[in-house]
């Protein structure tokens, strides 16, 4: 298999799992501070999505950690193919709870013109916002695999 940038067991592979993980952490946090976030089943599907996130990034992050002190790619057919898998589910349901957590959130901000919220109108924001770099980034990782597992 190719040695393309992101792949699993280098540097730029673990940064990208780090990331995914600490903004759905961010996302979650930013949610989980308001006080009625359970009113809306968008923003709770947001937070189990972004806590699914977490857990599979962290342990491909603890993964790609374990190969570069190892100094061993992670090249495995079998092993490759799970990771595209899981990365295109963990991208899919990252993208649907984050658009659906926007779209409630646009509708606060634009379609009604205000938020009754206050305060929390800008945690939502913020939870969506951080939502949707975890997306991206989770998204790069994805084609990244994708490829791999082609080009083997």
């Amino acid at each position: 298999m190719k040695d393309f940038p992101g792949t699993p067991g280098t540097l730029t592979g673990l940064l990208l799992r780090i990331l995914q993980c600490v903004f759905a952490a961010a996302s979650i946090a930013s949610m989980a501070t308001t006080s009625s976030f359970f009113n809306f089943t968008a923003f709770c599907y947001l937070i189990a999505s972004m806590g699914l996130q977490v857990i599979w990034s962290f342990v491909l992050a603890l993964l790609d950690a374990y190969s570069l002190m190892k100094k061993k790619a992670l090249h495995n057919p079998v092993l490759v193919s799970l990771f595209v898998v899981g990365d295109w589910v963990t991208a899919t349901l990252s993208l649907a709870a984050a658009s659906a957590s926007a779209g409630i959130t646009v509708l606060y901000f634009s379609d009604l013109s205000h938020c009754n919220f206050g305060e929390e109108c800008q945690k939502y924001q913020m939870a969506v916002a951080f939502a949707y770099l975890s997306w991206v980034t989770i998204a790069i990782s994805s084609l990244i695999m994708l490829w791999l597992l082609a080009a083997g």
